[in-house]
């Protein structure tokens, strides 16, 4: 968890993540993820804002679901940034069940008042071109059906370029920690118009 930058972030209302290895620093040193980094770059430009970074390394979307409703309870967040899903495919949950819980929980997030973005994730080619394009467009599906903000692929710039191993970790699953600066450029034009 990251701490407030003085009283008048605790006015504008935390910014909750609720996310998996991607956003948990997941064989990162402590404070160089794109979550840190987006608390860096909110105080830098001026909205110094209280970023809870709530993710768990090897959370699925059912999981995230089950812990929503105390951590909404908890910190009363104005914008709940959702990047789960991936561990759902890598463990072959129906792509039925996986929509389900994201739309639960952007769902729940609304009726508590807050905001939410989704971060949009993509399975490999070898998942096969079907479930690939089904599991891509699960995310805008959910993001049109409840009016929620997206950010179409979290991991463009790192995981669909040319020699896309060198922003990844030896597993080739959890980028470096080079990578998040890019992580956090894709998601940044997008969640700085939720909080203006």
């Amino acid at each position: 968890m990251f701490t407030a930058f003085g009283a008048r972030a605790k006015a504008k209302g935390p910014i909750l993540v609720l996310g998996d290895s991607l956003s948990a620093e997941y064989g990162l040193k402590r404070g160089s993820g794109w979550v840190a980094l987006l608390e860096q770059r909110l105080r830098q430009e001026g909205k110094p804002t209280v970023v809870v970074n709530a993710s768990i390394s090897g959370d699925t979307t059912s999981g995230g679901l089950s812990r929503l409703p105390a951590l909404l309870n908890q910190h009363q967040p104005k914008l709940v940034v959702v990047e789960l899903g991936g561990n759902d495919a890598l463990r072959g949950l129906p792509l039925s069940t996986t929509q389900a819980n994201l739309t639960a929980i952007v769902k729940a997030c609304q009726t508590q008042g807050a905001k939410v973005l989704l971060l949009g994730m993509q399975m490999p080619p070898n998942y096969g071109p079907q479930y690939s394009a089904q599991f891509a467009s699960m995310y805008a599906d959910v993001a049109k059906a409840k009016k929620a903000a997206l950010v179409p692929f979290f991991l463009k710039g790192v995981a669909d370029v040319a020699q896309s191993e060198q922003w990844f970790q030896s597993d080739r699953i959890h980028p470096v920690e080079a990578a998040h600066p890019i992580l956090l450029a894709n998601v940044w034009p997008v969640l700085v118009k939720l909080i203006a």
